[in-house]
């Protein structure tokens, strides 16, 4: 067996051990390597299940995170999903595989132009990136059926739970420091919110406006 082999084998069991279960998503994890995602010093952890620093004070989360997240979406392949929180843009690419079409939004500028240049690469053509504050979601886009957020707020931002459809999820950090925080998931019904907590993270703050660079 070829150590790239190797590699994504011992990458797959992790994430089944750490309860990535779903077949569909553990595809489009095979599939999406996170290596392009990475650069400089971290690069060769590319494969560990860690988060990593990115550029712009940002992380690229860690892929069994990213991966029960992911799952707790239940996208379907008809499916208009919302990303907020570009950061490398691995999230995006693996919702791509899952999805009919995916926007993704960004308040670095440096990030959203170096993720377009990935997706560019990988052919994937059902994605678009923007730059934007991510707290008021994209209202020229919307209703989604599902919407992902990467950066934890104090509660759901009211605009992205009116942009969510009626039956959409929504999957997002919740906290008001960056030592407690709860993935919680959010389904929307004709009455009203549900909410369930997921288990406990940490992501950067979500922050409102746009980034310097």
């Amino acid at each position: 067996m070829t150590d790239e082999a190797e590699r994504k084998m011992q990458f797959l069991y992790t994430l089944r051990s750490k309860g990535v279960t779903d077949s569909r998503v553990l595809t489009a994890m095979e599939k999406i390597d996170r290596g392009p995602f990475i650069r400089g010093l971290f690069a060769n952890r590319a494969y560990e299940d860690m988060p990593l620093p990115i550029a712009c004070g940002q992380t690229i989360s860690q892929p069994s995170v990213v991966g029960l997240m992911t799952q707790a979406l239940a996208i379907s392949s008809r499916d208009t999903v919302l990303e907020v929180g570009t950061g490398s843009g691995y999230q995006a690419a693996i919702l791509s595989q899952l999805a009919r079409r995916v926007y993704t939004v960004d308040r670095h500028r440096r990030l959203v132009r170096e993720a377009r240049q990935i997706f560019e690469t990988l052919q994937l053509s059902n994605v678009t990136a923007f730059t934007a504050d991510g707290s008021f979601g994209l209202p020229d886009q919307a209703p989604f059926d599902r919407i992902l957020v990467t950066a934890a707020a104090e509660d759901p931002p009211g605009p992205l739970l009116a942009q969510l459809k009626i039956g959409g999820i929504m999957v997002l950090p919740v906290g008001q420091s960056d030592t407690v925080q709860s993935l919680i998931r959010v389904t929307r019904h004709e009455t009203g919110f549900e909410y369930d907590e997921l288990r406990p993270v940490r992501f950067v703050p979500l922050v409102e406006g746009l980034g310097r660079d």
